[in-house]
């Protein structure tokens, strides 16, 4: 039997013993996430339970990505909604009307506490 072979067969096995029990495919990579979030003193940190530093500057930068996603997600909201005069479509209005985005965005995720900044910190924290 080849090593193609084998593969294949194990393959099988596996999805087989993974459509019996899903729970077992889930625990197993809860699992290997958990053992690989080990911190140097040796316990394993949660990834909710790891220190943000929000003075580090990859934190700043998490928090300025949170901000353009919710800027994009505002400037497609308001793309869906009618024009009701009170800006006018001129150059500058418009320039006016990215700006108040801009500041709405940052106000968002400084108050609303999305939690994309955190999670993006602490995922880019192992590998940074």
């Amino acid at each position: 039997m080849g090593l193609g072979a084998i593969y294949m067969d194990n393959l099988r096995m596996s999805a087989t013993r993974d459509a019996q029990n899903p729970q077992h495919n889930f625990d197993e990579i809860l699992r290997k996430a958990g053992a690989s979030s080990a911190d140097r003193s040796g316990a394993v940190l949660r990834p909710m339970e790891a220190p943000i530093d929000k003075e580090d500057e990859l934190f700043k930068l998490c928090m300025e990505l949170e901000t353009f996603i919710a800027k994009n997600l505002l400037t497609g909201m308001r793309s869906t909604v009618q024009k009701s005069g009170l800006v006018d479509d001129s150059f500058a209005g418009k320039i006016y009307e990215d700006m108040l985005y801009d500041e709405y965005a940052k106000d968002f995720t400084k108050n609303a506490g999305f939690g994309l900044a955190e999670q993006a910190y602490r995922q880019l924290k192992n590998y940074y």
